[in-house]
């Protein structure tokens, strides 16, 4: 039963995502699961190649027994052998035909079947982008949630069902994309993973001193000379002619001795300027890329569960209740269960909302129109992609489906607000690693035609259904006040990205935390000023 008055669950605080990257990375659940499927088609083709193929290798083999022990008797006398005029006939026989047939069995090609079927199924595969774009969600999956190179490798991943492990070359993939990104930092884990695994005697066609060289360099852009001689001696005692590594040990030996040099002469000055703050590896890496994101390590805190600012007192202000919207005739056989999640700005969650069978019915609709999501220009106002948004959505109006005009007619009845001059319904699938950096859902101020191209004014409210439940990660987090809101299948959020007086709400500046593991589904409805004058009224303060 839903208690009354009670606050029955944890609070936590707001969610709102962040999708796909540049790809790659923007591939949707579904076309992975395709991607599945296809794979298990390619490897029953090749077993079938492989049956064809052995089939004939035991042809082959036949004859050549057969052979082998004819020409060994035959070669002990080869006179008295070919004096018998059968053997001279069969042997004229076995080179001018039979050698023939066995040219044509050797050169039958049954691989046509399954090249056919690669080279048809080949424009369905991944591209190198893609690739790419994985390697790079795993990596900000290994920022956020402060994840070892170790614990990925061993696939020790909280929630997970189907454990995987990498191999060294796995490990050995990730380090290059990341040392073509010129992200020493990451290039510097997973080398250094590759080389323990390979310490460890896991079998791999990378050898040790490939990966030193890429880890040494990678150690050295980092400034830690020291570590980079050893491991340079390390290689060298490997393979003492590896040019690179000669011409390194002489050089990392020199800057060292002038580093020493130069620290031995400004020992005094260092001694004053001990309490000068020293950034970490990840922070001089953050400062190398030139990370856009003034927020970023309190958001990826957020999204641990960590630093959320919510005190008892203002906590026991929050409630959960039956709610009808002032006895509208749609809820009162059929109040809705409505709970208080965050205070300021004012976030709430509506539970049970929106059935398994609408969920399914959406997610139908939206699959096959599923693309890569887009933003608002502030500028322009026209729909773009961009690099902060990874996932794919699609749009479903309220004509083309009962249910979809059902679910419209629901959002108006619990908030009130006029759906007519709201933007459609936005499904929005995001696969592991996708997210979407913090962000505002209005237009502020320096954007004046944010939403010129919609007339409707800006945004005044979003309405987020969360249609799936997610294993681990997919929080929605408000970066300004410290609130994260984890998914829920089942449950929507609702909150006024405007006050009353039409000035936006800063408080509400969101992101959606990279998926861990699993899947997550949202649909989402963005409401907008026209039609709400008397549904919600003018006032004159102007943060009411």
């Amino acid at each position: 039963d839903f208690p009354t008055g009670l606050v029955w669950c944890s609070l936590f605080a707001l969610w709102i995502p962040h999708l796909c990257q540049n790809w790659a990375m923007c591939i949707q659940m579904g076309q992975m699961t395709d991607l599945l499927y296809t794979e298990k088609d390619l490897v029953t083709s090749l077993k079938e190649y492989i049956r064809q193929e052995e089939n004939r290798l035991e042809k082959v083999k036949e004859w050549a027994g057969k052979l082998d022990s004819l020409t060994i008797t035959a070669t002990q006398d080869p006179e008295g052998y070919l004096g018998h005029p059968v053997n001279a006939f069969k042997l004229m026989k076995r080179l001018n035909s039979e050698w023939a047939d066995l040219e044509s069995l050797v050169l039958k090609d049954t691989a046509n079947g399954f090249i056919s079927n690669l080279t048809l199924q080949r424009q369905f595969f991944p591209t190198d982008e893609d690739q790419t774009g994985a390697a790079k969600a795993l990596l900000r999956l290994q920022d956020t949630y402060q994840l070892s190179a170790y614990t990925i490798s061993n696939g020790d991943l909280p929630g997970v069902v189907h454990k995987s492990q990498m191999t060294v070359a796995d490990c050995f993939e990730l380090g290059k994309i990341a040392y073509t990104e010129a992200d020493y930092y990451h290039t510097e884990l997973w080398m250094a993973q590759a080389l323990t695994q390979l310490d460890e005697g896991d079998e791999s066609t990378i050898d040790k001193v490939t990966v030193m060289d890429y880890l040494s360099y990678a150690i050295y852009q980092q400034g830690e000379l020291e570590r980079a001689l050893e491991l340079t001696k390390r290689m060298l005692k490997l393979d003492p002619n590896h040019q690179r590594a000669n011409g390194n040990l002489k050089y990392f030996e020199f800057q060292l001795e002038k580093q020493r040099k130069a620290e031995s002469e400004k020992k005094e000055q260092e001694d004053k300027k001990k309490e000068k703050k020293v950034l970490d590896k990840r922070d001089a890496q953050r400062k190398r890329s030139k990370d856009p994101l003034p927020e970023r390590k309190k958001y990826e805190m957020l999204c641990r569960g960590e630093g959320i600012k919510l005190t008892p007192r203002r906590q026991s202000r929050l409630f959960c209740r039956y709610f009808d919207n002032n006895r509208n005739p749609r809820l009162l056989l059929a109040p809705v269960k409505k709970e208080d999640e965050w205070d300021r700005p004012r976030i709430v969650r509506y539970h049970d909302i929106i059935s398994d069978s609408e969920i399914m019915t959406v997610k139908e609709l939206a699959k096959p129109r599923l693309r890569r999501a887009t933003i608002s220009n502030p500028t322009t106002g026209v729909l773009e992609t961009a690099p902060y948004r990874i996932s794919k959505s699609a749009w479903l109006s309220g004509y083309e489906h009962s249910t979809i005009e059902k679910i419209n007619q629901r959002i108006e009845d619990i908030t009130g607000l006029e759906m007519d001059t709201a933007e459609e319904l936005q499904v929005a699938n995001y696969g592991v690693g996708g997210q979407y950096e913090p962000h505002f859902d209005f237009g502020r101020k320096d954007e004046p035609d944010a939403f010129k191209e919609l007339g409707t004014g800006n945004r005044i409210a979003t309405w987020l259904f969360y249609m799936s439940d997610v294993s681990a990660g997919g929080a929605t987090v408000f970066t300004d006040v410290g609130a994260a809101v984890w998914p829920k299948k089942g449950t929507a959020v609702f909150w006024y990205n405007l006050f009353a007086s039409g000035e936006g709400d800063y408080s509400t500046r969101h992101a959606a935390c990279p998926v861990l593991v699993g899947n997550k589904w949202v649909s989402n409805k963005w409401i907008h000023e026209r039609g709400q004058e008397f549904r919600r009224p003018c006032d004159i303060s102007e943060n009411e």
